[in-house]
């Protein structure tokens, strides 16, 4: 593991100032709150806690909302949308303020929907629009619907659709400016969609920008097309194809987490944060279930000491945790994503009230979503690793950040 030297200052800034805020009076350093529905006027993204003085770029946030939107297998409503993220609070001059940032996106397709998501109730009864009673299998359809006591599952497909994550990729774009403060950067790309899998050569930074070019997000050229000509075949099947992505965090901070408790190790936080995402049913980190099959031998990071580096291993295994703390290496997280759950071949279901045997609804979707998928777990990832970040380093400013990340490390080097 590579840490910074300090190019100046003592190493005595405070380093200890974050975990009491978290864990010790129930306050979070960073939250993120979203609101709004799929159809409606505009998603709203409100990010408190922000640093002041982080340079927050409208360009850079179009920029993750451009990503998101793209990929091989997506479905129409890329086509219609154009997402652009409207900075409403919190930023001023290009700089954070240190006040809650407040972001939107608008939805292109709320004019096509009429008054269908209408706040105020039509003064005609008979205006309004025909109740969905048919939950789709695999969605939080009939779930929400029970849970709420609704009589139109409308109100859970508009909420609880993957729109929602636009929100989250504006917010994700912030805290992913922040990490760069602190020499971290959070990337991610697809290995696997449905059977297929790319070659499982490690990625490195420089593989970003041929990454980005790919239809898939795919490092791996070859295994791209034949992930490509899968993800064709479902379409033709009317079937639909989920798959894994891998999300890795460079030159994130050491020290971060802790053993002391279940929930304040690194890992608990992040993977809380990836279950957050709406399809994702697995999450492992470094070797994750593949070191289960192995002796200790070669599972576990050997390590050594490095005059110039400190305390270094030689290996990754661990996905750049061990014992609940960051090493200072490259954190390797895999998440996968089960097949989008509205299909054009519906499945059966049941119409709610009636009881009534019939087939699930369709509405419009993608065949594969894989690698908007992690765009999206770059941005919660991102959220989840500047929240713990400041957590364990504090500061009000992003130059106090910084100095305490520093002088953790220069510290670390003396040890």
């Amino acid at each position: 593991m590579a840490y910074r030297r300090l190019s100046d200052g003592d190493g005595h800034a405070p380093l200890f100032t974050g975990w009491s805020a978290r864990y010790g009076s129930g306050m979070t350093r960073l939250r993120l709150l979203t609101a709004g529905e799929s159809h409606g006027r505009q998603l709203t993204t409100v990010l408190e806690g922000c640093p002041a003085g982080l340079a927050v770029s409208a360009t850079r946030i179009d920029e993750d909302l451009r990503r998101r939107q793209g990929g091989y297998g997506r479905g129409a409503r890329q086509t219609i949308e154009s997402d652009h993220v409207e900075i409403v609070g919190g930023v001023r001059y290009g700089r954070a303020t240190g006040a809650p940032i407040a972001l939107t996106v608008a939805n292109r397709d709320a004019g096509n929907w009429g008054d269908v998501l209408a706040v105020e109730a039509p003064t005609d009864a008979g205006s309004r629009a025909e109740p969905v009673r048919v939950p789709r299998p695999g969605h939080a359809d009939l779930g929400g619907a029970l849970l709420y006591d609704l009589d139109d599952i409308r109100d859970v497909i508009e909420r609880a659709s993957a729109r929602e994550t636009a929100a989250r990729v504006a917010g994700g774009a912030v805290a992913k400016l922040l990490l760069e403060t602190v020499g971290c950067r959070v990337v991610s790309h697809v290995v696997a969609v449905g059977a297929e899998r790319a070659a499982a050569a490690p990625l490195r930074l420089d593989d970003v920008a041929r990454v980005e070019a790919d239809p898939l997000r795919c490092a791996d050229a070859a295994a791209s097309a034949r992930m490509r000509a899968a993800v064709d075949a479902a379409q033709e099947a009317g079937d639909t194809l989920g798959g894994v992505v891998e999300v890795l965090a460079f030159g994130y901070p050491p020290g971060v987490g802790s053993y002391v408790q279940g929930d304040r190790r690194l890992e608990s936080v992040l993977a809380a944060a990836v279950f957050t995402v709406p399809a994702i049913k697995g999450v492992e980190f470094g070797l994750g279930f593949a070191a289960a099959g192995l002796p200790g031998s070669a599972v576990h990071d050997a390590l050594a000491h490095d005059a110039a580096l400190g305390y270094v291993r030689r290996t990754n295994n661990a996905g750049g945790i061990e014992g609940g703390i960051s090493t200072g290496d490259t954190i390797i997280v895999h998440a996968a994503m089960k097949p989008i759950a509205t299909l054009r071949n519906p499945l059966r279901s049941v119409e709610m009230g009636t009881h009534r045997a019939v087939e699930s609804r369709f509405e419009r979707a993608d065949v594969c979503a894989v690698p908007a998928a992690g765009v999206v777990l770059e941005a919660v990832l991102a959220l989840a690793l500047a929240d713990a970040a400041l957590a364990r380093f504090g500061g009000a400013t992003v130059v106090e950040l910084g100095a305490a990340v520093d002088a953790y490390r220069a510290r670390c080097l003396r040890r």
